[in-house]
């Protein structure tokens, strides 16, 4: 009976795996929103403010890290929780492909939310003019909120790290 168990177990693993499938299709709507966004400034390009480019600029810079972050979330949790991941030697294989275990992911995903974070922040004071002073606070304490709570992660994690 435990063995079945076991077994019953150990392959439930195979449930997440559509999750990552999905993963890959917000991938391909984030490619759409990203190209939709190129398309929208090609037009008025030579029209456009400085600023308005920046802002654009670091929207796109935006989606190109959460785009990152989901393949690294992806291709990492489905190597660590399902099944690894075998190319052929043909295939070029992304050097960190299987050297990230779940606690280097968790500490790379918080690192990635700060950099998301602070390029959101980076947009809110570009357009500080007609932004409320309140929600530039909170902006702030919400970016410092992930800065110290990465920091935290990764400190615990060396922690763990040498106690081993």
């Amino acid at each position: 009976m435990e063995r079945i168990l076991e077994k019953v177990l150990y392959s439930s693993r195979w449930i997440v795996a559509p999750i990552y499938i999905g993963l890959s299709l917000v991938l391909l709507a984030l490619a759409i929103k990203f190209f939709q966004e190129i398309f929208h400034i090609v037009p008025i390009i030579f029209t456009m403010k400085e600023a308005d480019l920046v802002l654009v600029t670091l929207s796109l810079i935006d989606i190109a890290l959460v785009a990152g972050l989901i393949v690294m979330v992806m291709f990492s949790s489905y190597e660590n929780f399902v099944s690894r991941i075998d190319l052929d030697d043909s295939v070029e294989k992304l050097s960190w492909l299987g050297k990230l275990d779940a606690s280097s992911l968790k500490n790379k995903v918080a690192a990635s939310i700060v950099a998301i974070s602070s390029i959101h922040l980076l947009r809110v004071f570009m357009s500080a003019q007609s932004t409320d002073n309140d929600k530039i606070m909170w902006y702030m304490l919400l970016h410092m909120t992930f800065v110290v709570s990465a920091f935290a992660m990764g400190y615990l994690d060396k922690i763990s790290r040498s106690a081993h």
